[in-house]
């Protein structure tokens, strides 16, 4: 458990990547694993008049990054698109290559730089000791937050020990 590092004064601990996960695919497939096989064993709820799955995605996030380049190859913009979804990042970045008029305005040719690119998902984990937790995923981060027992987080470094993306 070397790697997660608790925040002194708060109960939040997290880990920094020895590498980022590779692409939006291989993000997608880590997250849709988390939540559909459930590895950290957490349960279904009702709170506020409203039943929560047992891991649900609170906030999505990804950004990705562009650059304009002349006929020289010399940069002469860049831009950033932030989206809220996978499905939105993936089409946005088709759109803002295929869109006509921004290259024209940049005088230049579009490139995704796709090892720029963010990407970020907040889930809310419930465990069965009725505790409510916080789990974000980035491309080069995990933070675990909002919890009191100590369990929580053998859990979730053991979940993390075993998706070779994460390690």
């Amino acid at each position: 458990m070397p790697d997660f590092r608790t925040r002194p004064g708060t109960k939040s601990t997290s880990k920094k990547l020895d590498r980022p996960i590779a692409d939006i695919t291989a993000f997608n497939e880590i997250i849709q694993a988390l939540i559909h096989t459930n590895p950290l064993g957490c349960t279904a709820y009702y709170a506020r008049q409203k039943h929560h799955p047992p891991i649900g995605k609170l906030r999505e996030m990804y950004t990705a990054k562009f650059e304009y380049r002349n006929a020289a190859l010399k940069r002469i913009g860049t831009s950033i698109e932030t989206y809220d979804s996978v499905e939105g990042y993936e089409t946005g970045i088709a759109s803002v290559i295929s869109n006509m008029a921004n290259i024209a305005s940049h005088r230049g040719k579009v490139r995704h730089i796709g090892s720029a690119d963010l990407f970020s998902v907040m889930l809310r984990c419930h465990d069965p000791n009725r505790e409510v937790y916080y789990l974000n995923i980035g491309r080069n981060r995990i933070t675990l937050s909002s919890y009191s027992d100590d369990n929580i987080r053998r859990k979730v470094v053991a979940w993390t020990e075993g998706v070779p993306a994460l390690a």
